[in-house]
């Protein structure tokens, strides 16, 4: 097991956590129940704690890679996956998206993570793992929701959307898909390099540059969102395992009154706020995000997992703890 400070000096040397990531990761495909192969990403020690990474509406595995990273150094076990019609998995021509498919297939990767994982769940990957855990035979021993409550607002979201409509005809390099991020995305200190942009986009046969996911989610699964909203808050107040709310001090897709409500669906929930972080929680502040995480899978490994916290997020690289192992 890694020691606190060895995971201080991992966090420091970005890099090297990178480095150590690209040994650890295998890639494979999970087929689902009506034949979709998904792209996993695995990372971490076999024998770690299982933990499945759901990415947010129009990601891919790949935003989860620095946290992945940093937990299969603690000690678990990552799965990463591409949601249907997102990144690597597959992309159906042929039939319509459905949210039932997107729950049916969290639940096939749960099963092939092994028994009982904890589920890290952003945006549309939280909700996903919501409904799965309610619905779908309680696949996951925990839960995080990372900047998702069963009600959201919904002007946070047309932001969102009307972003994603924004480029139909894509970019001419990735330069330019970095200046329309970086516009999107202010608050963010820093601009990472547009090369790392690579595996958000794909180069379609007019040569251009377009978004990793199919164009069809926007009108089949994203206008549709809202209605399921009263099965979300159902499945909320069915939770009985350990749940841990992440969210943004400035996002504007969650908000106090949308925390509350579902702090009051769910009282034993933890709730945690990183401060300088919007609704991407964690591209925009990744070290404090991870940090919560270990700490919360510290305490679940320790025992009754109760009470509320809504105080901010401190600095990630103190007091840093490894994950535990996997057990039942």
């Amino acid at each position: 097991m890694i020691s606190a400070a060895d995971l201080t000096i991992l966090w420091r040397m970005v890099i090297g956590i990178e480095r150590q990531r690209d040994a650890l990761t295998r890639q494979r495909r999970v087929c689902t129940r009506d034949g979709v192969a998904l792209a996993v990403e695995v990372c971490g020690d076999a024998r770690g704690l299982p933990v499945v990474l759901a990415h947010g509406f129009g990601q891919t595995r790949r935003s989860w890679s620095a946290s992945a990273a940093a937990l299969a150094a603690a000690g678990c076990r990552t799965l990463a996956y591409d949601a249907r019609g997102h990144g690597d998995s597959d992309w159906r021509a042929g039939a319509p998206y459905a949210w039932e498919q997107m729950i049916d297939d969290l639940a096939v990767v749960a099963a092939d993570a092994g028994p009982r994982p904890v589920l890290v769940g952003a945006s549309m990957g939280g909700l996903v793992g919501l409904a799965a855990q309610s619905l779908r035979a309680r696949p996951f021993r925990a839960l995080v929701l990372v900047d998702v409550t069963p009600r959201w607002e919904a002007a946070g979201v047309e932001r969102i959307l009307a972003f994603m409509r924004a480029h139909p005809d894509g970019f001419a390099s990735l330069d330019e898909a970095s200046e329309a991020i970086a516009s999107y995305l202010p608050h963010r200190r820093a601009r990472g390099a547009p090369e790392r942009l690579r595996g958000l986009l794909v180069e379609r046969g007019d040569g251009r540059l377009r978004w990793h996911w199919d164009p069809r989610l926007l009108d089949e699964l994203a206008a549709h969102g809202e209605r399921y909203q009263p099965l979300l808050a159902e499945a909320a107040r069915d939770l009985d395992v350990p749940v841990l709310l992440i969210s943004g001090g400035a996002s504007d897709v969650v908000s106090p009154a949308t925390v509350d409500e579902f702090l009051a669906l769910v009282p034993h929930a933890r709730h945690v706020v990183v401060p300088r972080a919007a609704h991407m929680v964690a591209g925009d502040e990744n070290d404090a995000f991870t940090r919560e995480i270990l700490n919360f899978l510290r305490e679940l490994a320790a025992g009754p997992h109760a009470g509320r916290c809504a105080q901010p997020a401190t600095d990630p690289r103190a007091d840093a703890v490894p994950a535990p192992r996997a057990h039942d």
